[in-house]
């Protein structure tokens, strides 16, 4: 088992910066892919970042690329993601989740532990 919480998220303006975080606990936080989705209103789960255990392979959305980045710190049981230039179509729910597959996958039904998600709204 591995339990995830997420904190960092808030009210922020266009055009700024978000640190997202989550911290895991219980087995071994380095054994998993991690990945970092959001839902926003009206909307389906969808994917935004992944990095492998080791931290050498990330991925991204399209729609978050050049402005997010995944980085893990396995000796503190962490994941974050940075987000720059944030738009008011980065509002959502932000979720951390946890696999245990050698690479992050863009889907939800991969993953195998959740966080509660963290709030991120930007304003125009």
């Amino acid at each position: 088992q591995v339990q995830l919480v997420e904190s960092g998220g808030g009210l922020v303006q266009a055009g700024g910066s978000l640190r997202l975080s989550c911290a895991a606990s219980g087995r071994s936080f380095s054994w998993y892919t991690m990945g970092w989705f959001r839902q926003g209103p009206g909307k389906e789960r969808e994917f935004v970042a992944a990095i492998s255990w080791s931290g050498g392979d990330t991925a991204y959305a399209d729609s978050v690329k050049g402005r997010a980045t995944i980085s893990r710190d396995n000796a503190k049981n962490t994941v974050y993601l940075q987000m720059n230039s944030l738009k008011p179509e980065d509002t959502a729910v932000y979720y951390c989740a946890a696999r245990s597959g050698i690479r992050g996958t863009a889907l939800p039904d991969d993953y195998d532990y959740w966080g509660q998600g963290t709030q991120v709204t930007v304003s125009s």
